[in-house]
C-alpha cells in the first residue's frame, strides 16, 4: 500500500486497497488500523457496487437505518443518498424542504450524535458529482483538542452535552425543525470527549446538533460550542475533498467534523451514504458516563 497524507495533521489517500476485495480477515485488519491511526482514508477510482458498499460497511459494525420505524413489512434497507435528484431525474429547487436539508449539511457535525448509538463511520461513495462546488471537508477534533490552549478545554472538559437533530435544522428553518423526522429520538447526553480505546487518543465531540453543555446555560452553551468547533475547523485542521466519480470517503466521526459545501443546485449530485453505529468496542459505553457534575 502507498499512503498520502491528505493534511498534516491527519488523513491519507491510500493505494493499492481494493475496497472491493476486503472481507474480515482479508486487508480489513490492515484497513481498520489505518482508520483507527489516521481517522480520514481516502480511496480513488474504486467501482464498488451497491452489494460491496454494504458488505465492506458490515465489517465495521451494524448499519444504521433512521428509516426502520417507516418501513412496511416486506420492504429491505436501501441505501441512503445525499443528493438532489428526485425520483423523476429532476434536481430540487434550491428554497424546498429537501434542499433546505442538504444546506444544514453545510453545518459543521458528527453524524447522528442525535441518536442512541451515533455513528462511528460512514462510508460516502460518489456516484454522480458537479464540475464546482459540493466538496466534502473534513476537520480533526482529534488533532485540535490536543492543540488546543488548556484555558479553553478546562471550560468543556469532564462536562456532558445535550444533542438534538431539531436543533441543527433550526438553524436553517425554524418549520424544517418541527418535521417529524427530525424530532424521532430523545435529546441525547454526551461527554464532550470521546477518548478512541484502541488508542487512547482524545477528541472533541461536538456538532451542530449541540445545543446545551452541563454547566451553563443555553446562551453560555452556544457561544462555547461555537468557540470550540471554530478552533477545530481553523485551516490548519481541516481537508477539504473534491469529489470524482468512484472516490470512497471513510472518516472517524469520534475525531472529525465534517460539512459539505455549496454546489449549483440545477445541477446533479449523488454520494451514497452508509452509517455504521457505534458500539461498546468503539468507546460508546465511556462516551456516555459523564464524570461527576463540574
Amino acid at each position: 500500500m502507498k499512503l498520502t497524507p491528505l493534511n498534516p495533521h491527519f488523513g491519507v489517500a491510500v493505494e493499492g486497497l481494493p475496497l472491493g476485495d476486503v472481507t474480515q480477515t482479508h486487508l480489513y485488519p490492515e484497513l481498520r488500523a489505518l482508520f483507527e491511526e489516521h481517522s480520514a482514508l481516502l480511496f480513488r477510482g474504486q467501482a464498488l457496487s451497491d452489494q460491496q458498499h454494504m458488505a465492506l460497511a458490515r465489517l465495521f459494525g451494524p448499519i444504521e437505518d433512521r428509516k426502520a420505524d417507516e418501513r412496511k413489512a416486506g420492504e429491505t434497507f436501501e441505501i441512503p443518498k445525499v443528493s438532489n435528484v428526485r425520483t423523476d431525474g429532476s434536481t430540487t429547487d434550491e428554497m424546498e424542504e429537501h434542499t433546505l436539508h442538504l444546506k444544514a449539511n453545510f453545518l459543521w457535525h458528527c453524524d447522528s450524535t442525535f441518536m442512541p448509538a451515533p455513528a462511528l463511520t460512514n462510508l460516502l461513495v460518489a456516484r454522480v458529482v458537479t464540475e464546482t462546488g459540493g466538496h466534502t471537508e473534513l476537520a480533526s477534533t482529534r488533532a485540535g483538542w490536543a492543540q488546543m490552549p488548556e484555558a479553553l478545554k478546562a471550560r468543556i472538559r469532564g462536562r456532558g452535552v445535550w444533542h438534538a437533530y431539531r436543533h441543527s435544522r433550526g438553524k436553517i428553518s425554524p418549520e424544517l425543525a418541527t418535521r417529524a423526522m427530525f424530532n424521532k429520538w430523545p435529546d441525547q447526553h454526551w461527554n464532550a470527549v470521546w477518548t478512541n480505546p484502541a488508542n487512547g487518543r482524545e477528541a472533541l465531540y461536538l456538532a451542530s446538533h449541540s445545543y446545551k453543555v452541563d454547566g451553563y446555560d443555553e446562551a453560555e452553551s452556544q457561544a462555547l460550542i461555537d468557540e470550540l468547533i471554530g478552533f477545530c475547523t481553523q485551516p490548519e485542521y481541516v481537508y477539504s475533498h473534491k469529489w470524482q466519480v468512484g472516490d470512497v470517503l471513510i472518516w472517524d466521526q469520534r475525531a472529525a467534523l465534517h460539512r459539505g459545501t455549496p454546489w449549483p443546485y440545477d445541477r446533479p449530485r449523488t454520494l451514497s451514504s452508509i452509517c455504521i453505529s457505534a458500539r461498546p468496542v468503539d468507546g460508546l459505553d465511556a462516551l456516555g458516563r459523564i464524570p461527576e457534575p463540574v
